[in-house]
């Protein structure tokens, strides 16, 4: 019998050492990229930067990574936090109650998620091509509700969950470090996980066995909706008004990338949602090191669309299948530990 040793913390090894990596040479380059200080009692610095700007991207990827684990995608996040923050533009500056704002925001994306969903579960449409019409149809939305203008606020209720500091940490960052705990914890100390994971790697099995895969898929795209809401709220929030046709651009390419750097496939099944915080903040790093450089920002694209076509070939069946030989010829060369019954 062989015995198989492995620690739990390998598994997030490559993300863990990325992140480092693009930290480090950003530290080479940039000399003090690394300081932390505290001004007017908030944190201040690159790396305080890094968490409270990639606040959006890490909310949209713990939608993301639900749905992507159950075989699909969503392609209209970007445009339900265009969506949600003009809502929550629209509200505060109509009825001066930042509670009412976020409430009506919040719903706004629950209710955008819901018609992702029933298009993907109940209608049987292809998930790229049930939210690439939300994704096409949502930015004209968010201009009705702006009236083709940036709409502003002062409300400085809504305004601090933007910009604002508790306990000198920014607010953006206290955010999705709470919901991403609160979501690790609803997927990995209830079923919903292993159900989420059963539909991704078949959904008609597990709708044989008794799971409610319809309704399953629905509260998945739902949960991408509300998050996706949270980071429009927060965006909108961050520059004190509503932005339809800026915000959330290419943010759900930020948010796939997010998830499938941070090791979930893109075929389904099992996931990870803390691999996609870590991810995000990849992202983030990438995205803060080549503005600092003074390279254009479109030339963020270039570097993604490389990560993309990286990790598809990475993910590919074809190149797996073709790896397998070259894998079982290394395990035949190394040495296994016996143990003796």
């Amino acid at each position: 019998m062989t015995r198989q040793t492995s620690l739990p913390g390998l598994r997030y090894a490559p993300q863990i050492l990325t992140l480092l990596v693009v930290l480090g040479l950003s530290a080479s380059l940039f000399p003090g990229f690394l300081n932390v200080e505290i001004a007017n009692g908030r944190l201040y610095g690159s790396l305080i930067d890094i968490l409270n700007r990639g606040a959006p991207v890490a909310l949209l990827a713990i939608g993301m990574t639900l749905v992507i684990a159950t075989k699909g995608i969503d392609l209209s996040v970007g445009a339900v936090m265009a969506i949600c923050g003009a809502v929550a533009a629209a509200t505060v500056t109509t009825t001066g109650s930042a509670l009412q704002a976020v409430a009506l925001a919040l719903a706004v994306g629950l209710a955008c998620g819901l018609w992702n969903g029933v298009l993907v579960a109940v209608a049987g449409i292809q998930p790229i091509i049930a939210t690439l019409i939300l994704m096409v149809a949502g930015r004209g939305i968010a201009q009705l509700i702006t009236e083709g203008t940036i709409l502003t606020f002062t409300n400085e209720s809504l305004v601090f969950l933007g910009s604002g500091a508790l306990l000198s940490m920014p607010t953006p960052i206290l955010i999705w470090i709470t919901a991403a705990a609160l979501a690790m914890l609803l997927v990995r100390r209830t079923a919903l996980g292993m159900l989420i994971e059963a539909i991704g790697i078949n959904r008609r099995a597990s709708t044989l066995s008794g799971v409610n895969s319809g309704i399953l898929l629905v509260c998945v795209y739902m949960i991408a909706g509300l998050c996706a809401a949270v980071a429009g709220t927060i965006a909108a929030a961050d520059i004190k008004g509503a932005d339809a046709n800026n915000a959330g651009l290419w943010l759900e390419l930020d948010a796939i990338l997010a998830v499938v750097i941070g090791g979930t496939s893109l075929l389904g099944g099992r996931f990870t949602l803390l691999g996609s915080m870590l991810g995000a903040m990849i992202i983030q790093s990438v995205n803060t090191s080549i503005l600092i450089s003074g390279f254009p920002p479109e030339f963020n694209l270039v570097i993604k669309a490389l990560i993309i076509i990286l990790i598809l070939l990475i993910q590919s069946p074809a190149l797996r299948a073709r790896l397998k030989p070259v894998r079982r010829k290394q395990g035949q060369g190394e040495t296994s530990i016996l143990v003796k019954p």
